[in-house]
C-alpha cells in the first residue's frame, strides 16, 4: 500500500469513526427526554396524584392486596423496574456480544420503551396500576437500551477521547431535555389558552416525550454499525441457541469478572453513589411538590434549569477530568452532591428562589457525574467484551438502582416526612466516596490489558 494510499484510508476511518460518534450521541439526545419530562417532572407527582384519587380513607392503595402509601407508590414503581431490567440486561448484554448484533437489540428496547411512554396518554381518572405498568415497561426498557448504547463507547472512541466522548453524549441528552422541557411549560403553563385540562396537558407532555423517543432513535439506527463477533472456545463447535448461549455467557462473565477485582471494586463503589444519583432525579419533584408545596410550572423551570447548567457542568468537568484526572474530579462531585442534600433538607416551603439554588447545584455535578463515571470504567473493560461488562456497569448504573428508591419510599411510609426521606440519602454519596477513593484506577487499567491514558 503507497503512502497515499495509507493517507486516504486513515481519513475514511476518521470520518467513519465521526460519524458514528454523531450518530451515537443522537440515542442519548432521544432518550433523554423521558429521564426529564416524564421521569424527573411530570410522572411522579402526577401518578402520585392518580394513586391519591384510588386510596382509601387511610391514604394506601392495595396492588395485589398489598398495603401501599400513595405517596410511595412511585418510588416502588421505580424500584420494581430496575428490579425487573436486573433480570433481563445482563443475558442481553451478552448476547450483543456472542451475536455482534447490538443495534436490532438497540431498536427493540428503544421502541418497547418509547411506545410504553407515549401510552401514559391514556394514564388518567384512578389508573394508578396502568400508570404503574407502564413505568415499569417504559423505565426497564431504557435501562437495558442503555447497555447496549454504552457498550459502543469502548468501539468508537479511543482511550484518550472518552472523556469527551461521553461528555459530549450526556451534552447533547441534556440539550434535548431542556428544548423540548421549554416546549412543555408553554404547553402546560397555556393549557387554558390550547382549549386543554391541566391533565389533558400533562398527559400530552407525557406521550410526546415517547414519540421524540422514538424519532431520534432513527438517527443511530442509521449510523452505527454492528462488529463481527470474535469467536468464543466455549461457544463449541455448533454455537447453540442464542437465548441458552446468552444465559450460559452471563455465567461465564460473572466468573470471569473475578480475574479482574478492581473493576469489580470501581463497579461497587459507582452502584452506590449512582444509586444516589438515580434517586435524587427520579424523586426530586415528588419532594418539591409535595414536602416543598411547589406547583408543576415551578418544577418544570427547575428541572430546565438543571438540563441548561448540566450541559455546561458535564463539558466543563470533561475539562476539569483532563487536568486532575476523572477519579479526582468525581470523588469532587460526590462531596459536592452531599452538600446539596443537606441543603435540599433545610428548604423552606413555599420558596421558589432556593429550590432554584438547589437545582442549580444539581446541574453543575450531574451530566459530569455520569459521563466521567461511564468513560473511567470504560478503561477497565476487557476488549471483546464491552457489552457483558457494561451490562455489569448497566446493573449498577440502572439496574440495581432499587435500593435508594426503595429506603426513599420506606422512610416516607414509616415517617410521613419527605425531608427524612430525602435526607437518608446522603449516605449513598458518603460510602460511594469512600469506595471508590480506595480504587487504584491506573492499576485497574494495566490489569483489564488496556493502555493507561496520560491523566485518570
Amino acid at each position: 500500500m503507497t503512502a497515499g494510499t495509507a493517507d486516504r484510508t486513515a481519513g475514511t476511518d476518521d470520518a467513519d469513526r465521526r460519524r458514528e460518534q454523531h450518530g451515537w450521541y443522537f440515542y442519548d439526545f432521544a432518550c433523554s427526554v423521558y429521564s426529564t419530562s416524564v421521569l424527573t417532572v411530570f410522572l411522579g407527582p402526577y401518578l402520585t396524584a392518580v394513586a391519591r384519587a384510588a386510596a382509601d380513607a387511610d391514604g394506601f392503595v392495595h396492588p395485589l392486596g398489598i398495603p401501599v402509601r400513595a405517596g410511595s407508590l412511585f418510588a416502588y414503581a421505580v424500584s420494581a423496574s430496575v428490579v425487573l431490567a436486573v433480570l433481563v440486561m445482563a443475558m442481553v448484554g451478552a448476547i450483543a456480544d456472542r451475536t455482534g448484533r447490538k443495534k436490532p437489540l438497540l431498536a427493540v428496547c428503544a421502541y418497547l420503551g418509547a411506545c410504553a411512554t407515549a401510552a401514559m396518554f391514556f394514564l388518567d381518572g384512578d389508573r394508578y396500576l396502568l400508570g404503574a405498568f407502564l413505568l415499569i415497561v417504559a423505565n426497564a426498557s431504557l435501562s437495558v437500551s442503555m447497555v447496549l448504547y454504552n457498550a459502543y463507547l469502548p468501539q468508537i472512541a479511543g482511550p484518550e477521547e472518552r472523556d469527551t466522548v461521553s461528555s459530549r453524549g450526556w451534552a447533547f441528552g441534556y440539550t434535548s431535555g431542556a428544548f423540548v422541557l421549554v416546549l412543555d411549560l408553554v404547553l402546560y403553563s397555556g393549557h387554558d389558552s390550547f382549549g386543554l385540562s391541566e391533565s389533558e396537558a400533562v398527559r400530552i407532555c407525557l406521550a410526546s416525550a415517547g414519540l421524540w423517543w422514538g424519532a431520534f432513535t432513527l438517527v443511530p439506527m442509521r449510523r452505527l454499525r454492528d462488529r463481527r463477533a470474535a469467536a468464543r472456545a466455549e461457544d463449541g463447535p455448533h454455537g447453540g441457541g442464542t437465548v441458552g448461549a446468552g444465559w450460559r455467557q452471563l455465567v461465564a462473565t460473572l466468573r470471569d469478572m473475578r480475574r479482574y477485582p478492581l473493576t469489580l471494586s470501581f463497579l461497587l463503589a459507582y452502584l452506590v453513589y449512582n444509586d444516589g444519583v438515580q434517586t435524587v432525579i427520579s424523586q426530586a419533584s415528588v419532594y418539591g411538590s409535595e414536602e416543598l408545596g411547589l406547583d408543576q410550572t415551578t418544577l418544570i423551570t427547575a428541572v430546565l434549569l438543571v438540563q441548561v447548567l448540566a450541559v455546561a457542568g458535564a463539558l466543563g468537568m470533561g475539562r476539569l477530568a483532563g487536568t486532575y484526572g476523572a477519579k479526582r474530579t468525581i470523588l469532587g462531585s460526590l462531596a459536592i452532591w452531599a452538600l446539596i442534600l443537606g441543603f435540599g433538607y433545610f428548604l423552606p416551603a413555599r420558596t421558589p428562589v432556593w429550590f432554584y439554588v438547589l437545582a442549580a447545584g444539581i446541574g453543575l455535578v450531574l451530566g459530569g457525574s455520569q459521563a466521567l463515571s461511564r468513560s473511567l470504567f470504560s478503561h477497565l473493560v476487557p476488549r471483546g467484551k464491552e457489552a457483558e461488562y457494561f451490562s455489569a456497569y448497566e446493573m449498577s448504573d440502572r439496574g440495581l438502582s432499587w435500593l435508594g428508591p426503595l429506603v426513599f419510599g420506606l422512610t416516607y411510609q414509616l415517617t410521613g416526612s419527605y425531608r427524612d426521606a430525602i435526607v437518608s440519602l446522603v449516605i449513598f454519596f458518603g460510602l460511594g466516596f469512600v469506595l471508590l477513593a480506595r480504587v487504584p484506577v491506573r492499576r485497574a487499567v494495566a490489569a483489564a490489558g488496556n493502555p493507561v491514558p496520560k491523566r485518570i
